[in-house]
């Protein structure tokens, strides 16, 4: 059984990811980011990631569309996903909710809540 806990990174912002990683490193998990909107396929398979955190809001990575595709691809479809974006985009909430993302949070609320929310979604996602 694979005990490795990786959590694949959908952010561009080297000081965002610092922070996320300073979260989660402790804990125990290991953090694979993805540096381009090109990355993500080949990452979600190699790392057997057991969720995905995802800023709606990042240009660079164009998120909207990593998650359509990760949400149609059969080896990644099951993957629980916690998606931030800022409170005011409000159609990045909705493109998150009609694409199925399990949860979706504002920004400052993922900033102080982050391995918590993680958490709680994860472990909802192994429940069902």
């Amino acid at each position: 059984m694979n005990e490795t806990k990786t959590i694949l990174v959908v952010v561009s912002d080297i000081f965002f990811y610092t922070k996320i990683r300073d979260a989660f490193l402790p804990a125990g998990y290991t953090l694979e980011r993805l540096r381009t909107s090109d990355d993500w396929q080949v990452k979600a398979l190699q790392s057997q990631a057991i969720g995905i955190i995802v800023n709606m809001n990042d240009d660079r990575l164009n998120a909207p569309d990593i998650l359509k595709a990760l949400k149609a691809s059969p080896e990644t479809a099951s993957i629980p996903i916690l998606a931030f974006a800022n409170h005011e985009e409000v159609g990045s909430w909705k493109l998150a909710k009609d694409l199925g993302i399990q949860k979706v949070v504002s920004r400052n609320e993922f900033s102080a809540r982050t391995l918590a929310l993680f958490e709680e979604l994860t472990s909802s996602s192994a429940a069902s």
